[in-house]
């Protein structure tokens, strides 16, 4: 059966990106962040493929997918736990807790797990989702020292604009992650992926990768090539069937686009059923057949339409490449109004076949 969508997942550029992440951060180990299915490029697959020194995920589903696929490696289960129940389960399978608030702290003060709690302390240095605030260090720290149970590995915390390389905040939040953890016991993990190119004074003893990995930037107005990294996805389609039209003639719902001249238009087998980001309007750059064009008219549930001007050896079956090889998902994120992280996320992996390039373990 022939392919109508598929998603080229390249394992060996995965890693060509986790030597950059080592290669700007030498001293620090990494925690690479494979949640929400490694940003939608397969998690299990991604864990096999990578040589990081521990693993994040969000929630405990996450992490006990990965331990059920054999994967023994330190996992930080990056949003705790929510229940006495998770708590147990978590701790029986070796997983590492962020705990970002004094009722997580009450869990395991008041559990009878057999193990040890294993646990990450998130601080709120500035971004205010979630963490333990400045004001809370001396409860926190008594608390702490009374549980001979619990393992402290060390104080996170995280970036609100480090994305923003101008922008002071991130150096307010370096400098108050620093006063709060002053003088006190574990490692130290401050930088996502902007953190790691932006900020190197964020770098301490463990850095937390997440989209630079899969070959996307994360640095506002500074493309992925630029940082030496190389795409991992490259979701790609079909020229399902081509229309000669006159001009003057309306394209797709709504009509909203209409053909300036007689010309080709190509609709491909793929449309936000697929996770094609629906609202990307025309003009959204995509390549046909190894030439660049753009998307024409709204996108529908399983199909898209495309400019075939200037492409006319294209014919019925050829490929399309939507974001990847040859077209940087930055790139048509930015034409969508979106990140290249809800791109990633978006493929639906019950619609859109993947297939594994380049070595599949590290």
């Amino acid at each position: 059966m022939s392919r109508r969508s598929w998603a080229v997942i390249d394992l060996d550029a995965l890693r060509h990106n986790l030597v950059r992440v080592r290669e700007r951060a030498p001293r620090a180990r990494v925690m690479a962040a494979v949640k929400a299915e490694a940003y939608g490029h397969g998690a299990v697959e991604v864990a096999r493929a990578l040589d990081a020194d521990a693993l994040a995920v969000a929630t405990l589903g996450e992490a006990l997918e990965l331990r059920q696929a054999g994967i023994g490696r330190p996992i930080v289960l990056l949003g705790g736990v929510l229940d006495t129940d998770e708590l147990h389960t978590a701790t029986g399978q070796d997983l590492q807790l962020v705990v970002h608030d004094f009722h997580q702290l009450g869990l395991i003060e008041r559990s009878a797990c057999a193990h040890t709690a294993a646990v990450w302390i998130k601080l709120d240095t500035g971004m205010h989702r979630l963490g333990f605030e400045s004001g809370a260090m001396p409860e926190l720290c008594r608390r702490l020292a009374a549980l001979p149970a619990l393992r402290l590995q060390g104080w996170m915390t995280h970036f609100a604009c480090a994305d923003e390389t101008d922008n002071p905040a991130t150096c307010r939040q370096i400098e108050t992650f620093r006063q709060m953890t002053a003088g006190l016991p574990g490692a130290r993990s401050l930088a996502n992926s902007a953190g790691i190119l932006a900020w190197p004074d964020a770098h301490a003893d463990w850095v937390r990768p997440g989209i630079m990995l899969y070959g996307a930037s994360p640095l506002a107005g500074c493309s992925a090539e630029s940082l030496g990294l190389r795409p991992v996805m490259t979701l790609r389609s079909r020229v399902l069937s081509i229309r000669e039209l006159p001009a003057g003639e309306a394209v797709g719902y709504g009509g909203s686009w209409i053909t300036p001249e007689r010309m080709r238009v190509g609709i491909l087998a793929i449309g936000y059923g697929d996770g094609y980001p629906r609202h990307a309007p025309s003009g959204t750059p995509v390549r046909v057949g190894g030439r660049r064009t753009q998307v024409v008219g709204r996108v529908s549930m399983d199909l898209l339409a495309v400019d075939l001007r200037g492409c006319d050896e294209v014919r019925e079956g050829d490929e399309a490449v939507l974001w990847g090889e040859g077209l940087p998902a930055d790139e048509v994120a930015a034409a969508a109004d979106t990140i290249a992280y809800e791109l990633f996320c978006a493929v639906r992996r019950k619609r859109v076949e993947y297939v594994y390039a380049g070595r599949p373990n590290a």
